[in-house]
């Protein structure tokens, strides 16, 4: 992977006409969104926003006093990824070895694969990037003794005696991967700590299937969880089953995060410990989903402010066919739909610049969504969007909108391309 991706007429949104350019020097060229310089649709970062997120969460991390490690999959960018590190981030979260590759690359040390590895080319691949990175720390999920056979297997047919940090990982019924027992857990934790070919570093959770967004059902379900896991953590310790220094404890998805910081902040008697939130959709937030969460966050922590969203999709209206309908130019292949459809934010009529970043009248709803277009109906009695005005979409579920791009200009308030970022999907 280039240290600094090449912008050029591969990328979709960047000009065809245009000189390839950098990343990195791209907010040298003084472009303005709003003199079109860029093709229509084109994925943007806020740059204010961003900033604000990235020290928003690294203060509730600090006043909380545990540590961040972003889950990477949401934006898999080297170029945030080292902006969260320098904001103050622990580590990072993976979800696969292919991003753990991207991670170390842009230089992190920490990171936590949350998830089972089970194949030779996962196993092959982690061994490979660990001889390549012999400074990197890396822990993986374990959740059977299948899983732990299948690691003992690769390592005696590999001849290779490496002995992998791991997290042992407690589910949920009906949801995703875990033990679903503490006896099934206790007897996996015991079997770790008699294997050769595991090191038992600690516990890992997710809650975020449990999240409804009703505060009295998710306070519930998650303090279910957190006391679970807390019980099987002085279980380990009473047995002392650890196979480290130090205890880590990891969960946190980006929607009800609060109500996992007791977990986080367990004790044991044995050795110290050490919390870690994974949470990821905090570095540019979303305009519904994860805000209607944050919502909920913020009057559990008694703030007055919280994340704010920083990913637009800009498009342009390139019909106005019938009355209360306009055509904008992006669809399914440029922004996530699977939690809502986008939602008009902000808008630009064409041909203006200087002040012309407005909010959108509150008729404008995208209500349907077509490979290349979005369907955007108006209240026809009120302001018409004209063929040529830009319309700037907001998202919900960042995650499945940045897998979409290979890379996303940051603008500032007033539309000036101030910079750049690339993903490694």
């Amino acid at each position: 992977m280039k240290d600094d991706f090449v912008l050029n007429a591969a990328c979709k949104g960047f000009p065809l006409a245009a000189e390839p350019c950098a990343v990195s020097q791209l907010g040298a060229r003084n472009w303005n969104l709003l003199d079109d310089a860029l093709a229509y649709p084109v994925a943007v970062l806020r740059r204010p926003a961003l900033m604000h997120n990235l020290a928003w969460m690294q203060d509730f991390v600090q006043r909380k006093g545990v540590a961040l490690a972003p889950h990477g999959k949401t934006t898999l960018s080297p170029e945030l990824f080292r902006m969260q590190l320098q904001a103050g981030a622990w580590g990072l979260t993976f979800a696969n070895v292919h991003q753990l590759r991207v991670g170390l690359a842009a230089g992190v040390q920490r990171a936590i694969i949350a998830n089972q590895l089970v194949t030779d080319a996962d196993l092959d691949g982690l061994d490979l990037l660990l001889r390549q990175n012999p400074e990197a720390r890396v822990w993986f999920l374990v959740d059977s003794l299948a899983q732990l056979a299948v690691l003992a297997d690769w390592g005696q047919r590999r001849g290779n005696t490496r002995r992998w940090d791991v997290l042992l990982e407690l589910g949920i019924a009906g949801y995703r991967t875990g033990c679903r027992t503490h006896e099934q857990a206790l007897l996996l934790a015991q079997a770790m700590a008699a294997s050769s070919v595991v090191r038992l570093g600690g516990l890992e959770c997710y809650e975020g299937g449990l999240g409804r967004c009703d505060s009295a059902h998710d306070i519930e379900a998650v303090s279910a969880l957190v006391r679970s896991v807390q019980a099987l953590v002085q279980q380990i310790d009473a047995q002392n089953l650890w196979g480290g220094d130090a205890v880590l404890l990891s969960a946190g998805g980006s929607a009800v995060f609060d109500l996992v910081i007791p977990m986080l902040k367990t004790q044991v008697k044995s050795r110290p410990v050490q919390g870690v939130l994974r949470s990821g959709c905090y570095v540019t937030h979303d305009h519904w989903n994860y805000a209607r969460y944050l919502k909920l966050v913020e009057a559990r922590e008694g703030l007055s402010e919280s994340l704010q969203p920083a990913l637009e999709i800009w498009t342009q209206v390139q019909s106005v066919p019938e009355p209360g309908l306009a055509i904008l130019t992006a669809g399914r292949r440029d922004l996530s739909f699977d939690q809502c459809m986008p939602m008009p934010v902000r808008w630009a009529p064409k041909a203006q610049r200087a002040g012309a970043i407005q909010a959108t009248p509150e008729s404008w709803k995208v209500k349907a969504l077509s490979d290349q277009h979005a369907h955007m109906v108006f209240d026809a009695e009120g302001v018409w969007p004209q063929v040529g005005d830009r319309v700037a979409l907001g998202i919900s579920h960042p995650c499945t909108t940045f897998d979409k791009w290979r890379w996303m200009a940051i603008i500032e308030d007033d539309g000036r391309i101030s910079g750049a970022i690339s993903t490694h999907f």
